[in-house]
């Protein structure tokens, strides 16, 4: 039986998809843009205030001034939901990190076979990564008209949360096709 120098497509799929999660889950985290709150009283029509993990941005859409570090009057930040996503999205940032180094030590690595265990193992940690920002995602969702704004004020939810779910969506199953290397791992016994 000769090693076959092709990697297998689950593999592939998985780093392939993975990295682009991670991008998206990244880019979520840090842009500050989980929610987007518009036609405040006592403001100009064109005011946007968007809110993210980390700070509160004010923006005049008629002349695209934009104006971070905004004070958290209403006790925004405060707010168990947005506590949780603080403390899971970061952490799955780093858990992706992790899995995706030992994804690249089980595909192939130098070596003629990939190392189907390795892999499948890397697909079980990206999965729970993929996890850890879904569920802070889900959650802001359920809660963005719960959490505080200005009474009268127009919600919506704002791109960062949107990218923070398709990352979470492509590290799952990127997680998932990494961990049928488990498959092969079973036959070779």
């Amino acid at each position: 039986h000769l090693p076959s120098m092709r990697t297998p497509t689950e593999m592939i799929v998985g780093l392939v998809l993975c990295p682009c999660g991670l991008l998206l889950t990244l880019t979520g985290t840090l842009a500050p843009s989980w929610r987007q709150v518009s036609l405040i009283p006592d403001q100009p029509m064109d005011v946007v205030w968007e809110q993210g993990l980390w700070d509160i941005c004010r923006e005049r859409q008629s002349t695209h001034d934009r104006l971070c570090g905004q004070a958290d009057e209403l006790g925004y930040f405060e707010q168990v939901p947005v506590r949780v996503a603080q403390g899971l999205m970061p952490s799955s940032l780093v858990v992706t990190l992790v899995g995706l180094v030992v994804a690249a030590l089980g595909v192939r690595c130098w070596q003629p076979e990939p190392r189907h265990l390795v892999a499948g193992v890397a697909g079980l940690v990206l999965l729970l990564s993929g996890l850890m920002s879904l569920v802070p995602s889900s959650w802001y969702t359920q809660e963005l008209w719960a959490l505080p704004a200005p009474p009268g004020s127009t919600l919506s939810v704002g791109y960062s949360l949107v990218l923070s779910y398709l990352g979470s969506c492509l590290e799952i199953l990127g997680g998932l096709a990494l961990a049928l290397s488990f498959h092969h791992c079973c036959q070779e016994r």
